[in-house]
């Protein structure tokens, strides 16, 4: 059984400058985290260091994404200069290793025109399968309608968007994840809960904007068992009578919006996404290096599920293989 890891991060030296220029201290906690911690090394892997990691994990491919915040604090001029080259990295990696590497494309959300047509070039020139963009791209949430080029451009592709949190705009962090000491601060905000609520609430805000109307072919992936929002679409459904959309809320996450465990090996959640989404809307996701899987936990968690032989390769291969099958080279 092949296993596929779709939230398997990287960096390189380019992109930690660039955050450097803009913010010498590093003051934003996931930037000080991939660059002055134990995992930066491991971000900037991707040869045998990586390799070795994915076969402990039990891990046969990975589909390598910029880590957050990626280009989306940067100013448009330099997020455009450096998605090109940064994109370009991750092709020379997947064509060094076949086989073992993917690849999700990087975009200067901040320039969406130019985004969509570097998310072309991705998709159509270098073969990758989608992109990864972040909740927010200098504090403004991805459902606003300028982001929506890039929609578009997935859509058309058929390319799934991989949407990933990021921190909390900086008025919510002040208000709701300050006044304890470092780092407990830092990880109420990122980790431990802030961008998870964050990233769930921009795909719903996606949906009441009419994103998936507008584009209904759309595909979007949701790591961390669905960014809290969906453990509340029966409530959430009390939205449904205010809205003019074309199906209820709960839909869309049936029909547009894939989910991966990003790294939260939890069998109660596994159970709970199969109930309310079902089988065929769920792939794996290690979330490395945040997240290392070790001495083959990453496969043990679906051959030790509570789930048939059917359900374990539809998680493990067979929706993701099917999903990118349908791309527009």
């Amino acid at each position: 059984m092949g296993l596929y890891g779709l939230e398997e991060h990287f960096l390189t030296a380019d992109v930690i400058a660039a955050w450097r220029r803009r913010d010498p201290q590093l003051a934003e906690p996931m930037m000080k985290w991939a660059v002055q911690s134990d995992i930066t090394s491991a971000l900037l892997d991707t040869g045998a260091g990586r390799l070795t990691a994915m076969d402990d994990a039990g891990i046969d491919t990975a589909v390598l994404s910029l880590t957050t915040p990626g280009l989306q604090n940067l100013d448009a001029a330099e997020a455009i200069a450096l998605q090109g080259a940064t994109n370009d990295a991750i092709a020379a990696a997947v064509r060094h290793h076949p086989g073992r590497f993917q690849g999700f494309a990087a975009l200067a959300t901040a320039a969406p025109p130019a985004a969509a047509g570097e998310l072309r070039r991705a998709v159509t020139e270098l073969g990758f399968n989608g992109a990864l963009v972040n909740a927010s791209s200098r504090g403004r949430a991805l459902d606003a309608p300028e982001f929506w080029d890039i929609y578009e451009a997935a859509e058309d592709l058929r390319a799934p968007v991989y949407l990933h949190p990021s921190v909390p705009v900086p008025d919510v962090t002040a208000a709701y994840y300050r006044g304890f000491s470092e780092p407990v601060n830092s990880m109420l905000a990122t980790g431990a809960f802030g961008w998870h609520y964050d990233a769930g609430l921009t795909v719903l805000r996606m949906i009441i904007a009419g994103v998936f109307d507008r584009f209904p072919a759309l595909q979007v992936i949701l790591g961390h068992w669905g960014e809290v929002v969906l453990f509340y679409l029966d409530r959430i459904a009390a939205m449904d009578q205010l809205l003019d959309l074309q199906r209820p809320i709960a839909e869309y996450f049936r029909s547009n919006i894939f989910v991966t465990p990003g790294g939260v090996s939890s069998h109660t959640y596994l159970r709970w996404t199969l109930e309310t989404v079902g089988a065929e809307r769920i792939m794996y996701a290690s979330d490395y290096p945040f997240n290392q899987e070790r001495a083959g936990s990453a496969r043990r968690f679906l051959d030790d599920a509570p789930i048939d032989r059917a359900t374990r390769e539809r998680i493990a291969f067979r929706n993701w293989e099917e999903l990118v099958a349908g791309i527009r080279r």
